[in-house]
C-alpha cells in the first residue's frame, strides 16, 4: 500500500482541530475549578450582598421568639442581627435558612454563611466546621418546684443532703459532681425532659440545667417552678456557644472579629440580660 503524504490544507485543518480540542479541555478544567470553589464554603458569601444565617427548625424561645428569627427577637436572633450590622449588612440583607443541628455540623458544602443554634465549641466538631469566638458562655443553675425539700435553699451546703439530678454527659452533671457533691451521688437521666418529669413527680428534689433552660422550664414547663441559684464554674468551665461556618470559610476571621467587638462594647452582655435573664434572677450560690 502506498502511504499518502498530507498536503498543507490537511495539516492546517488538523492543527485547527487540535487547537480547538485543547481550548475546550482548558475551559472544562477552568469551569470545574470555579464550580468547586463556589461550593466548598471557602469562597465567601453564599449570596453576594447578603448574609445567609442558618437556625433550627423550629427555633425555640428564648433563643428565637415565636420561631420567627427575622423579627430579631430572642437572644440568638438579636445576636445574628448585631453581628450582621458589625459586618456592614443592613437588616434587610439578612437571609434566614433552616437546618437541623446535625446538618449544620456535618462535613460538606453548606447553604449558609453562618449558623447558630446553641452550638458548643468542641474539638470533634471543629474537624468538620469552623467556629467563631463564643457569643455566650452558659452557667449552670439549680431549679426545683414548690413543696420540694430543695425549695428555699440558699447555699450549696443545703443541697448536699438532697437528691439532685441532671442529664447524662452534660456540664450540668459535672457541676453536681464537682460542686454540689451530694451525699447520695447525682441522679442521672437520658434527657432534660426525663429530669424535668422526675422533678415534677418528686423523684428528685432538684435538677441542674443551663441558665436559659432554667428560665424556660421554671417559667413555662414546671408547675410551681423555682430557680434556686447559679453554681460556680466547674474545672472544665461552661459550655461556650459560637457561630458555625463551613470548614475553611474565608468569613471565619471576620465573624470572629465582629463577635469580639460586640463582647468588648457590652452588646452581648446587654442582649443576654434582655433575653436570658441575669444574676438578679439567679444569684450565685456559695
Amino acid at each position: 500500500m502506498t502511504r499518502r503524504t498530507p498536503n498543507r490544507r490537511t495539516l492546517a485543518a488538523l492543527a485547527l482541530v487540535a487547537s480547538a480540542t485543547l481550548a475546550l479541555v482548558g475551559c472544562a478544567s477552568s469551569d470545574s475549578g470555579d464550580s468547586a470553589s463556589s461550593s466548598d464554603g471557602a469562597a465567601g458569601y453564599v449570596t453576594e450582598g447578603k448574609l445567609t444565617v442558618g437556625t433550627g427548625e423550629p427555633a425555640y424561645f428564648p433563643w428565637v421568639v415565636d420561631d420567627a428569627p427575622e423579627s430579631g427577637e430572642g437572644f440568638e436572633a438579636a445576636v445574628a442581627y448585631a453581628v450582621a450590622e458589625e459586618l456592614g449588612f443592613a437588616a434587610d440583607d439578612v437571609v434566614w435558612v433552616r437546618t437541623t443541628f446535625d446538618q449544620a455540623i456535618a462535613p460538606g458544602p453548606k447553604d449558609f454563611d453562618v449558623n447558630l443554634q446553641q452550638f458548643s465549641i468542641t474539638a470533634e466538631r471543629a474537624e468538620n466546621v469552623d467556629f467563631s469566638s463564643a457569643y455566650y458562655a452558659t452557667t449552670q443553675v439549680v431549679i426545683t418546684v414548690e413543696g420540694s425539700p430543695a425549695s428555699g435553699a440558699s447555699s450549696i451546703a443545703e443541697l448536699q443532703s438532697l437528691n439532685i439530678g441532671a442529664q447524662t454527659g452534660t456540664t450540668s452533671l459535672t457541676a453536681i459532681e464537682e460542686i454540689i457533691k451530694p451525699t447520695a451521688g447525682a441522679s442521672v437521666f437520658n434527657t432534660n425532659d426525663d429530669a424535668k418529669f422526675a422533678l415534677q413527680s418528686g423523684t428528685v428534689d432538684a435538677i441542674v440545667v443551663d441558665l436559659p433552660t432554667a428560665f424556660y422550664l421554671t417559667g413555662a414547663e414546671l408547675d410551681g417552678g423555682e430557680i434556686i441559684g447559679q453554681l460556680p464554674e466547674t474545672s472544665s468551665g461552661g459550655d461556650e456557644f459560637a457561630f458555625v461556618l463551613p470548614k475553611g470559610s474565608s468569613l471565619t476571621a471576620e465573624v470572629t472579629a465582629a463577635v469580639d467587638a460586640l463582647r468588648a462594647d457590652g452588646t452581648l452582655d446587654a442582649l443576654a440580660a434582655e433575653w436570658l435573664g441575669g444574676d438578679d434572677a439567679a444569684p450565685v450560690l456559695e
